[in-house]
């Protein structure tokens, strides 16, 4: 099925991004704890464009610790748009912490979505636990007109497979780093990968990069077997977005 059938390729070597719309990036440069510098942005994006990947979005958070405002991303992002000049083509979205700003914003419909009809929004949580009253924010999402979109479920430390199929089951789409394929966030994370791609909870896939050279380090990474590669190579090139 794949050219790489009898061996297995690194991430950057299996073409999976060419041609590749990354979810999940933190590029704009100065608002959170990604990029800092418009000059280290650009130097990203040329890493991205001579990859292959299409188009990336631009996911700053938006949370207590980083409570960007709309209005200042979008400025920063024309600012950015305009001091680039490769192929890549550059969306503007938020990542959102599921916390109180966040329910401030859901009752003031202030946010920056997701997908090519604007009507997902990336949203996390803390890494260790689920905030209160989790599944009723979900539902205030959806009743607000969005789909939520996951980001990186796989890093959730207090996330199971049962937990998994109940928020696929509300109806929550799932955003998966390709690099946990390869070690990049432990073993634990790696494993749930996999278990996400198996059961075909994964939607979209993205970088979640934060500096260029982590990224440029583990798409030298090979994954374990080549169905894990395949299983994420399927997802990358569907044509069926959110």
């Amino acid at each position: 099925m794949w050219f790489f059938k009898d061996k297995v390729a690194s991430l950057e070597d299996s073409g999976i991004m060419k041609g590749l719309t990354d979810w999940h990036s933190h590029v704009l440069p100065g608002v959170d704890d990604g990029i800092k510098t418009l000059d280290e942005s650009l130097e990203v994006l040329r890493h991205f464009d001579a990859k292959g990947v299409g188009t990336l979005w631009l996911t700053p958070h938006i949370m207590e610790d980083y409570p960007n405002s709309t209005d200042d991303l979008r400025s920063r992002f024309e600012q950015l748009r305009n001091a680039w000049d490769g192929k890549l083509k550059l969306r503007l979205a938020s990542e959102n912490m599921l916390d109180s700003l966040f329910e401030q914003r859901l009752a003031n419909r202030d946010f920056l979505p997701i997908g090519d009809n604007s009507d997902h929004l990336l949203v996390e949580t803390s890494y260790f636990s689920a905030p209160m009253g989790f599944d009723d924010m979900i539902d205030s999402i959806m009743s607000a007109g969005y789909y939520p979109l996951l980001a990186h479920p796989e890093r959730y430390t207090y996330m199971n497979e049962s937990d998994y199929i109940r928020l696929r089951e509300k109806g929550v789409k799932m955003q998966l780093n390709y690099v946990s394929l390869v070690g990049g966030y432990g073993e634990t994370a790696k494993k749930k990968s996999i278990w996400l791609l198996k059961n075909g909870y994964i939607d979209v896939v993205g970088s979640d990069v934060h500096r260029l050279k982590s990224n440029q380090t583990l798409i030298a990474q090979k994954p374990s077997k080549n169905e894990h590669l395949e299983m994420l190579m399927s997802v990358a090139n569907t044509k069926n977005k959110i």
